[in-house]
């Protein structure tokens, strides 16, 4: 399929959800991401019509920061404690119980964080990020501090398959916005997502794992045939 009929789905997929789930005087988390920013963007033009007033923005990274500000959306300050309504963003593979894995983008921890504080999470995809099993088609980010950096490799290798330094395009460890390095886990299909996830929590120097798991209320699907709405009560 053509990439841009691909981003014309995620886009019509993330204006229903903002149409769908975003309601005036709501503190909305502002997830990362291509499909996510068409959500951002949405929000703004609402506000800017009349047809939204009073939303409040928290955005999961310092990019949906820049384009939360440039769309007009105003932003919580992080000094307030946060309550959120609904959270609308992306992933990068989904399971029939909406479990995902996240962190294509990096900004794992600060979505992790912001999905926990939500009162709806809302997750839109395209169909290519179904799965029957996490792992199956996308690796699993794991977001660490550089100290014990080859220790911590030894261990993802052993729990979680070979683990792979996030690199830049000119070679360069990538960081995220808390400055810390990510390995990409070539996991293969994860029979037990939940062990992996207490396996990897327990371990001293991992800051975050992209198993975001029991977090999502409602899935976006956008496909050739249109927009879908699911829930973990549905099969996918």
């Amino acid at each position: 399929m053509d990439l841009v009929d691909v981003d014309a789905q995620k886009q019509a997929a993330a204006y229903r959800a903002v149409e769908d789930f975003v309601q005036s005087s709501m503190i909305v988390g502002l997830g990362t991401g291509s499909t996510a920013i068409h959500a951002t963007v949405r929000i703004g033009e609402l506000l800017k019509s009349g047809e939204l007033s009073d939303v409040v923005g928290v955005p999961t990274a310092k990019s949906t920061q820049a384009a939360a500000i440039k769309a007009g959306v105003p932003l919580l300050d992080d000094s307030v404690v946060w309550d959120i309504d609904v959270t609308i963003d992306g992933a990068d593979e989904v399971d029939s119980d909406l479990n995902l894995i996240k962190g294509g983008g990096g900004a794992l921890l600060r979505e992790k964080l912001v999905a926990q504080t939500t009162a709806t999470e809302v997750i839109v995809v395209d169909e290519s990020k179904r799965s029957p099993l996490l792992g199956t088609n996308f690796k699993l980010p794991v977001e660490v501090v550089e100290f014990g950096l080859a220790t911590t490799r030894e261990f993802l290798a052993l729990v979680a398959g070979e683990p792979t330094l996030r690199v830049t395009e000119t070679g360069e460890p990538f960081r995220t916005d808390q400055g810390n390095v990510i390995f990409d886990c070539h996991t293969g299909a994860i029979e037990d997502v939940f062990s992996l996830a207490g396996v990897l929590e327990a371990h001293a120097g991992i800051v975050e794992h992209g198993l975001f798991l029991g977090l999502t209320q409602f899935l976006v699907v956008a496909s050739s045939t249109g927009v879908e709405i699911l829930s973990p009560s549905e099969p996918l």
